[in-house]
């Protein structure tokens, strides 16, 4: 539940500066989450009184303190409630890609309000089991197929109604988006994606047949569909981030441009400018 993340913080009274700071960025009421790890609760200990924060129901934008994986489960509750603010991120974590740095020159109210907003487009996901069960997800990073056995997965890759590839043989495949082509895509060595390109990767993972096929980049209008082959010999699972889906027999993914994210980032640390740079790191 989003209120166990959210700190102690209250409302306070009367205009202060970092109120009146951040309130022209358009944020006048901000939300302090924190993940649980003992780093992150010591970080919003540490900010209890720097800002005059409301409950997450109240705000307007929120500030995130913690790693990647705390910022994707806090996008996520925000999709499930139907209630989608600007998310401003401290990295707590390890790799921190969604965050900003956690130490600045600059006070955390001139950050917020000199933060540039990143639009981001989840994927959305259906897939029909075998028990012919249709479940609905989405996906910040990626959504990938992946087999349940020992067994080489064999699937049907299906792009806008045409069969591209009658049959993969793969350990799986997986469609990322710019924000995600960094992750799990890249590890299975897709293409690194720049936002604003409104593309998506389609990449194999450890492909046997077509053994030349290394993945395509396709529009982010493009509807994808894996039927999933030989399904009692081969089970395939599917997951969207998060979550996981077994023994599917067909997956439907496309990108959700009507419930578009809000990330927001320093000047000169925009994930932008982080998946130009990770292009060109040895």
């Amino acid at each position: 539940m989003i209120e166990t993340m959210a700190t102690n913080g209250s409302r306070t009274t009367g205009e202060t500066r970092s109120a009146s700071e951040v309130k022209q960025a358009g944020y006048e009421a901000l939300a302090l989450l924190a993940s649980p790890t003992p780093r992150a609760q010591e970080a919003a200990a540490a900010l209890k009184d720097a800002l005059p924060w409301v409950p997450f129901a109240e705000a307007d934008a929120v500030v995130v303190l913690g790693g990647d994986g705390y910022m994707l489960q806090v996008l996520h509750y925000m999709l499930d409630n139907d209630r989608v603010l600007p998310a401003y991120g401290l990295n707590l974590g390890t790799v921190g890609f969604l965050m900003n740095r956690q130490k600045s020159s600059r006070a955390l109210d001139e950050r917020i309000a000199r933060a540039r907003p990143v639009a981001i487009s989840p994927l959305r996901m259906e897939a029909v089991t075998g028990d012919g069960v249709t479940e609905s997800f989405y996906a910040i990073n990626e959504v990938s197929l992946l087999r349940e056995t020992r067994q080489t997965a064999k699937l049907e890759v299906v792009v806008n109604g045409k069969t591209r590839i009658p049959e993969l043989s793969c350990d799986g495949v997986l469609v990322a988006t710019p924000a995600g082509s960094t992750a799990y895509n890249l590890s299975a060595n897709g293409p690194i994606l720049p936002l604003g390109a409104n593309i998506l990767a389609l990449t194999p993972i450890s492909p046997f047949r077509p053994r030349r096929w290394r993945g395509a980049i396709l529009p982010d209008t493009a509807d994808i569909v894996f039927r999933a082959l030989e399904t009692e010999k081969r089970p395939v699972s599917v997951v969207a981030d998060q979550k996981e889906v077994r023994d599917v027999h067909e997956v439907r993914v496309h990108a959700w441009r009507e419930h578009q994210l809000t990330l927001l980032f320093d000047r000169g640390r925009s994930l932008d400018e982080r998946i130009f740079a990770e292009q060109f790191m040895a």
